[in-house]
C-alpha cells in the first residue's frame, strides 16, 4: 500500500511525499511523489503516526450509558471501539476501577463484564484498535487489592495507576471543590455528603498506605508499568517515586509536575484541559505546563476526540514554540515509549503501519482515514 501526497509528520521535521507499507509495517517513506496509479492520494493532508493513549474512561459510558441502564457488552465494546478508531487511536488502554469511591457503584458492578469484553474482541479480531488493560486503584478501599489480586496477571494488563480522591488532598484539596463535584454527581444532601465524607476519610486513613504498598511491589516484582494520579505536593511526587511510578498522570500543581521533571517522571495531562483552555477542577492548566516545558503525553481521558484536537492546538499556540512534530510525540511516539511499546508511535522504516490521515476545515482538523498494521479501519 502507497499513501501519495501527503505531509508527513516525521519525529522531527514534516515532509511533504509518500509512504508504502507491506505486511503491516511500513517499508519506506520519500520526500518525492510515488508515480504509481494505484497510490492512495492523500489530497494534501498531514500523514501522522496512530495515536496511543494510556488513559481513558470512554468504555464505561457505553456499558452504563444511563443511571441503572446496563447494555449489553458486545454492543457497548463494539461502540466504544468505533469511537476510539474514529478519533485516530490506534492503541487504547481502557482505563477500569479497581475499588469505586462509592461502593455500589457502576464501575464495581461492571469490572469483570468489562475486562471480559476487552479479552473476547482482542482474541477474536474483532477490534479495529489494539485494546490493552489499565487498572485504576482507588486506594482507600478494603475492596481495592482483592480485586486487584483476581486481575492482575490479566496478560492485556498494560498499566497500573495508584489514586485517591478522599476529601483535602491531591485533585480536591479544596474541601468545597470535593463536596460540590460529589454531593451533585451522587444526588447527595447536605446529612448524606458529612457521612460521606467521613467514612472516606476513615477507609482513606485504613486503606491508602497498605494497598499502595502492596500493589506497587507486585508491579516492580513484575515490571508492570506503574503511574501516580493527581500529586500536588513534592511530598507526593517523592513518594511516587518511591514506589517506582514512571508516569505522573494529572499532577495539580506546578510544584508536583517540577518535581516531576526532576525525578525523571514522564508528565500526563488531559487533552480536554487543553481544548477547554484549562481545568474543569480549578488545577493547572496543561498549556501552563507546555508553556514551561514540562508536559510528556497527553491523554484523552474522558473525550477520545479530543487527543488529535489538543495536540494541533499546542502546535498553533504562539504562546511557547512547540513544532508540530513535538506536539504530535505527546500522543503518539511519547506515550507509546513510557509503558515500553516501542514498534510504534513514529514514521519510520520497520514500525508498525499504523498511521493516520489528518485534514483540516476552517482551521479545525479532523480524521480522514486510518490504517491499524496496514489495514484501513476508517
Amino acid at each position: 500500500m502507497i499513501i501519495n501526497n501527503v505531509k508527513l509528520i516525521l519525529e522531527n521535521e514534516v515532509v511533504e511525499g509518500s509512504l508504502a507499507c507491506e505486511n503491516g509495517v511500513i517499508r519506506a517513506f520519500s520526500d518525492t511523489q510515488s508515480q504509481l496509479p494505484a497510490a492512495i492520494d492523500g489530497e494534501g493532508g498531514w500523514l501522522m503516526p496512530g495515536m496511543v493513549e494510556l488513559h481513558t474512561d470512554n468504555l464505561d459510558k457505553f456499558f452504563t450509558p444511563r443511571p441503572k441502564v446496563d447494555w449489553p457488552a458486545h454492543s457497548a465494546m463494539s461502540s466504544h471501539d468505533a469511537l476510539i478508531v474514529a478519533s485516530g487511536i490506534t492503541t487504547v488502554l481502557d482505563a477500569i476501577g479497581v475499588g469505586d469511591v462509592r461502593d455500589g457503584g457502576h464501575r464495581m458492578e461492571n469490572l469483570n463484564k468489562m475486562i471480559d469484553a476487552i479479552r473476547h474482541a482482542q482474541k477474536h479480531g474483532l477490534n479495529r484498535a489494539e485494546h490493552r488493560l489499565h487498572l485504576r486503584c482507588e486506594l482507600p478501599h478494603d475492596s481495592t487489592l482483592p480485586l486487584f489480586e483476581q486481575l492482575m496477571c490479566n496478560p492485556a494488563l498494560s498499566l497500573v495507576s495508584l489514586m485517591d480522591h478522599s476529601p483535602g488532598q491531591r485533585q480536591y484539596v479544596s474541601l468545597a471543590a470535593w463536596r460540590t463535584y460529589f454531593g451533585g454527581k451522587y444526588q447527595l444532601s447536605d446529612r448524606q455528603l458529612d457521612e460521606y465524607e467521613a467514612d472516606q476519610l476513615r477507609l482513606a486513613a485504613r486503606w491508602s498506605t497498605p494497598n499502595r504498598e502492596a500493589i506497587s511491589a507486585w508491579c516492580r516484582q513484575y515490571h508492570i508499568p506503574l503511574a501516580s494520579h493527581d500529586d500536588a505536593t513534592y511530598e507526593h511526587v517523592v513518594e511516587s517515586k518511591g514506589v517506582g511510578s514512571v508516569i505522573a498522570e494529572f499532577p495539580t500543581t506546578e510544584e508536583a509536575a517540577r518535581a516531576s521533571r526532576e525525578m525523571g517522571l514522564q508528565i500526563l495531562m488531559g487533552a480536554p484541559n487543553i481544548v477547554r483552555g484549562g481545568s474543569h477542577s480549578g488545577n493547572v492548566a496543561a498549556s501552563e505546563l507546555a508553556q514551561l516545558g514540562l508536559l510528556d503525553i497527553l491523554s484523552s481521558d474522558y473525550y477520545p476526540a479530543s487527543l488529535l484536537d489538543a495536540a494541533f492546538r499546542l502546535a498553533a499556540d504562539e504562546r511557547h514554540s512547540m513544532t508540530l512534530p513535538a506536539a504530535i510525540a505527546l500522543v503518539t511516539r511519547n506515550p507509546a515509549r513510557s509503558i515500553g511499546l516501542d514498534d510504534r508511535g513514529v514514521i519510520d522504516e520497520g514500525k508498525r503501519a499504523d498511521l493516520v490521515l489528518v485534514r483540516a476545515h476552517r482551521d479545525q482538523v479532523y480524521v480522514a482515514s486510518v490504517w491499524a498494521q496496514g489495514r484501513k479501519v476508517f
